[in-house]
């Protein structure tokens, strides 16, 4: 009854507009920008910046927020502490509350944010798998090693594991497993999405350049600091070096396991890595047939006519722009 409910609430298409990219290529900026124009709201798509207090590591740039003296409503930041587990089964389930909610008082939604396997998961209207603790499976997975365990899991989801800091954790692999042998959610509502993606582009070098001058202004800018506040604040080593990139370089660094020159190259090295993996998701995502207008800079008057005319069901042009066609060839990541 609730979905049917649900369902009658939502109009047949829901348009959104989503704008996605590398990290370090200005994506919140220009969200923010046509959000003010169009009179959207924007919903977070990244899987740290849900934590409170973890600002500076996960590029909240909260007063990007403020524009012509408004600010900007952003949803699916500083939703839970850090202590707390925070998955893609919820994230989707909060976006579709958010969804639903901006639909209902015509407000644009704009998704915003780099944590591919988040957003192809919500455009993708998946449904995830849910079950309880299962004693009698974990058992049997006991004696499996991580690649076994690996193995057996859907390929997206290898995919997310090797790619993050939940790799480290045994626990995480053995609850996915168990969700995907039990039944679905019985709370999950289908969403017809209808998106405009749009990408913030830039070559592959200037993404480097990018990444290593946004890293010094954060160090400058008081990361450290962040990251020893939230270790006296409870937070272990271990869920600190959990959340990855920044937060396990930084927190490596303040144990004494490397020096702080040690600390810059391997966490400048590992955050270009990333933005590899962010780069063969969109790859992904197009040969799935979901189209990206890649707008070189992020610029804005392009990305404002196709919202224009994708708004007003005019034809949108193909994209001009796609990764396919791109060959970094021997590029260092």
């Amino acid at each position: 009854m609730c979905q049917l409910i649900l369902r009658k609430m939502m109009p047949e298409k829901n348009k959104i507009i989503v704008v996605t990219g590398p990290t370090a290529t200005g994506k919140t900026t220009l969200a923010v920008k046509l959000a003010a124009t169009f009179g959207g709201e924007i919903i977070s798509v990244d899987s740290r910046q849900v934590y409170r207090g973890m600002d500076i590591g996960t590029g909240k740039d909260l007063n990007e927020y403020n524009i012509a003296g408004k600010t900007i409503p952003c949803h699916l930041v500083d939703v839970v502490d850090p202590q707390e587990d925070y998955n893609l089964m919820r994230y989707c389930q909060d976006a579709r509350q958010c969804l639903l909610s901006l639909h209902e008082q015509s407000r644009l939604p704009i998704l915003c944010g780099g944590t591919a396997l988040y957003l192809d998961a919500l455009l993708s209207n998946y449904q995830l798998p849910g079950a309880p603790p299962n004693a009698a499976l974990r058992e049997r997975l006991a004696k499996k090693n991580t690649d076994e365990l690996l193995a057996m899991l859907p390929e997206a989801e290898q995919n997310h594991f090797r790619d993050s800091a939940e790799l480290k954790n045994r626990n995480r692999l053995l609850r996915r497993l168990e969700r995907s042998t039990g039944c679905r959610t019985t709370d999950h509502f289908p969403l017809i999405l209808s998106p405009l993606i749009l990408g913030v582009y830039y070559p592959r070098t200037t993404v480097h350049r990018r990444i290593e001058q946004r890293l010094d202004r954060r160090l400058a800018g008081g990361m450290i600091e962040e990251v020893q506040h939230l270790h006296a604040a409870g937070i272990s080593w271990e869920r600190l070096e959990f959340f990855g990139l920044e937060y396990r370089c930084i927190a490596e660094f303040l144990q004494g396991k490397t020096n702080f020159d040690e600390m810059h190259t391997q966490l400048f090295c590992r955050i270009r890595q990333f933005a590899k993996r962010q780069d063969i998701w969109f790859r992904k995502m197009e040969r799935a047939g979901k189209p990206i207008h890649w707008l070189p800079q992020g610029d804005f008057d392009s990305a404002v006519r196709l919202i224009t005319d994708f708004l007003a069901d005019r034809p949108l042009p193909s994209p001009v722009i796609q990764l396919k066609d791109i060959n970094y060839g021997n590029t260092r990541p």
